[in-house]
């Protein structure tokens, strides 16, 4: 019996807890840079999915230069070489973007939903750009070892029926992702700027009255975005491929996690960037074979036992946050209301 237990939570880690942590790390961090620009500008940016994808796509361009010409990084991803070369081409287009388009409607004191539409706008510009140079289709640009820990591996040291098996991807997507938060946090908490961005996101006029400086707030806010979206897709194309269109796609869940987490807070992204991605694995998960460990054989299920399709994984983002924005609007960490 007691075999049977560890087989079944062994089970729930594999298909569960490990692939749902390193979906949380994506979405915490693609949450962290929306819920940025909502703080200092206060505006929902559309475009953050197709920002992720234009990072990750530099990010592929030049990790297919470096394996061209031979270089790679040993075990781990040729792309985290690439990467500091992704962030610095998202950050120049993000400063680009702002000083084209929205600085224009910042001087105007437009509405947030003028900017809203301003976003929806570079988002289509910036999907198009991406699909002329790279294309539509699958990109896989991952390399060097494929696991940490293999499930056959785990199986030989344990004699445990179910094997548990960690992808390298996974395991760097995770401490990547606690690495730029303590950064992050530092940086808002202990540094000039930092609490510069921290009063202008809670009091505008007064931040100004101060003597703070809203353009640099501004350039940094867009720094620290593009560079985090660049990060995130890369992580994410990495943990499972590069296609455009998918990073359309989980617009939803970012914003889903940004919002359940308090728009504005950056504990609240974190937090919210996990509650949506095991929301989205749980939901989606069978628990046929984790409940014919536990109960006897005459009760063993004969259906899945699945909530919802894996198709319809999107459909668990969009209905905890209609829910939050009934209940809570503000979110757990008690952020701005939509």
């Amino acid at each position: 019996m007691m075999e049977n237990i560890l087989n079944a939570l062994v089970l729930l880690a594999n298909f569960l807890l490990v692939p749902g942590l390193a979906y949380g790390s994506q979405l915490a961090l693609g949450a962290l840079g929306v819920t940025l620009i909502y703080g200092i500008l206060r505006f929902s940016n559309f475009a953050h999915g197709e920002t992720m994808a234009f990072g990750t796509m530099i990010t592929i361009l030049v990790t297919w230069w470096f394996q061209s010409i031979g270089i790679s990084f040993g075990p781990l991803p040729t792309a985290l070489l690439a990467l500091p070369v992704g962030i610095a081409a998202t950050i120049v287009l993000c400063l680009t973007t702002d000083r084209l388009v929205y600085r224009f409607y910042r001087r105007q004191k437009s509405s947030p939903v003028i900017f809203l539409i301003a976003s929806l706008g570079v988002m289509f510009f910036y999907n198009g750009l991406i699909r002329f140079v790279i294309g539509p289709n699958d990109q896989v640009f991952t390399d060097g070892t494929r696991f940490i820990m293999s499930a056959r591996e785990f199986r030989q040291a344990t004699g445990l029926a179910e094997g548990l098996a960690i992808k390298t991807t996974q395991g760097i997507t995770v401490i990547t992702a606690v690495i730029i938060v303590i950064a992050l946090f530092w940086f808002l908490n202990r540094t000039r700027s930092g609490k510069s961005m921290r009063a202008y996101s809670d009091n505008e006029d007064l931040a100004l009255l101060s003597g703070i400086n809203p353009d640099r707030v501004v350039m940094i806010a867009w720094i620290l975005s593009g560079a985090l979206a660049t990060i995130a897709g890369t992580l994410y194309g990495l943990d499972k491929s590069f296609k455009p269109f998918t990073y359309l796609q989980i617009l939803l869940p970012i914003f889903a996690a940004a919002i359940v987490g308090g728009l504005g807070s950056p504990i609240g992204a974190i937090a919210g960037g996990f509650v949506i991605a095991l929301s989205e694995v749980t939901v989606t998960f069978a628990f046929k074979k984790f409940l014919t460990y536990l109960v006897p054989e005459a009760w063993a299920p004969q259906t899945l036992v699945q909530l919802l399709s894996t198709d319809y994984k999107f459909a668990v983002s969009f209905a905890i946050l209609v829910l939050v924005l009934l209940i809570r609007p503000t979110g757990m960490f008690g952020g701005r209301s939509v």
